[in-house]
């Protein structure tokens, strides 16, 4: 394996062609791209399907955020195991699981509440398999090369994410909710299927560095979360990546409610909704693409008060048009979290890479179900919904002051990952 480059590397940037030339990260980015397609369908089916058998409105966005919470404990209990276990046995595992997670949901007619159990039970065993595959990603490209990996993976996240729920509403609207839920299960065993044949094998040997290989998998991954929560560089970094996503996705979370609450017109609030991921598609171009990894680094503090300061605006519940812009705005400012990336890979152990990101992505998900959660209560309060929003912004723009207070954009010189 082609060993990752750190600082050294300076301010080399590299391309988008360059990057997708490398055959293994191709066929990562390729599948996992599929994949999210699957994710955005199965879970806006499911999300139906719970609604169009009970006609709870509370059920429905249940079903629809099951699958995120529990990623952070199972990131804690089992994430070691994606440095552990040979990633390509992972990934596919991780694959077919869903794929029969989406069967089982389609073919048979179980409780509610059961349905609902297994979605969060397979949950607990997504960030293993993304850990595994963020790790060899890691492995696989060098210095700005790895960051303009993440950054393609961001823009055919956003795309696939938005295809995936016209797709989701085709299938529906064509098969009915259970039919689509089999749809999603053949896109999961493509991916696996291709990840099976096309990935080489790699020894497991070469992923079994957490300290103390020979435990069990539950207490090495609470000792490898604990070394690194503990390390202040990381968990600055992690809560810097979590923090400002979190409380933009809450504001997201209660789009639809403040559309409805401005009696905007039927359909209007898909518009809204469209415009944040739209904003995160062309910023993550715009600074990924024709940015130096110096410059991306500089910006990580204005991009995130970027995120949030636009959405200081709904306190004065503007219309469609400005409502748009402000959201689009702040779409933009997460193209921050591409001068976060070679910071944070350089400050991981060798040998806990995977767990590392499994944390990561796990955490990030968790935060961003909670997000919704706390500021619908604050606009049940009394906020309001444009309140509720405003506050999510004044949330990130403190959150970047924070991150002003330690963050040092040094490449080539001091430690720019040092704690202070």
């Amino acid at each position: 394996m082609t060993p990752t480059a750190g600082p050294a590397q300076g301010d080399h940037r590299t391309t988008y062609r360059e990057v997708l030339a490398e055959p293994r990260f191709r066929l990562l980015f390729s599948t996992r791209t599929v994949a999210i397609t699957a994710d955005a369908l199965r879970i806006t089916t499911f999300s139906v399907l719970v609604f169009s058998s009970t006609g709870s409105a509370l059920l429905s966005a249940v079903a629809f955020g099951i699958g995120f919470i529990p990623q952070l404990f199972g990131s804690l209990l089992l994430g070691s195991l994606a440095d552990r276990l040979p990633p390509r046995a992972l990934i596919t595992g991780g694959y077919a699981l869903t794929c029969a997670t989406a069967l089982l949901l389609a073919l048979v007619r179980m409780p509610i509440t059961a349905s609902l159990g297994v979605v969060a039970l397979v949950s607990l065993a997504t960030p293993v398999f993304h850990g595994a595959s963020s790790r060899l990603v890691a492995q696989s490209l060098e210095g700005d090369a790895y960051v303009l990996g993440r950054s393609l993976s961001n823009v055919a996240s956003a795309g696939a994410q938005v295809f995936g729920l016209a797709l989701g509403g085709a299938a529906v609207a064509a098969l009915g909710p259970r039919r689509a839920l089999a749809v999603s299960a053949a896109l999961y065993f493509g991916c696996a299927l291709v990840v099976r044949v096309r990935l080489p094998r790699l020894e497991a040997g070469k992923f079994d560095g957490t300290p103390g290989g020979d435990s069990g998998a539950v207490r090495a991954s609470l000792r490898g979360a604990g070394l690194l929560l503990r390390d202040r560089t990381v968990r600055r970094l992690m809560l810097a990546q979590w923090l400002p996503v979190a409380f933009v996705a809450g504001a997201e979370g209660i789009i639809v409610a403040y559309a409805g609450e401005r009696h905007f017109a039927p359909g209007r609030y898909a518009v809204l909704m469209g415009c944040l991921p739209v904003g995160m598609l062309v910023g993550d171009l715009l600074v990924g693409r024709f940015l130096r990894p110096r410059t991306r680094e500089r910006l990580v503090v204005p991009l995130v008060a970027l995120a949030g300061l636009p959405l200081l605006g709904f306190v004065a519940e503007p219309g469609v048009g400005v409502s748009s812009c402000l959201l689009l705005i702040s779409g933009l400012g997460y193209a921050y979290g591409l001068g976060l990336q070679r910071p944070f890979l350089d400050a991981l152990p060798q040998d806990g890479q995977g767990q590392a990101f499994g944390l990561l992505g796990s955490g990030s998900m968790t935060l961003q179900g909670v997000g919704p959660v706390c500021l619908g209560a604050a606009a049940s309060a009394g906020t309001g919904t444009g309140g509720a929003i405003a506050l999510a912004g004044g949330a990130v723009a403190l959150t970047a002051g924070w991150i002003f207070t330690w963050h040092l954009p040094t490449i080539g010189g001091p430690d720019a990952n040092s704690a202070t």
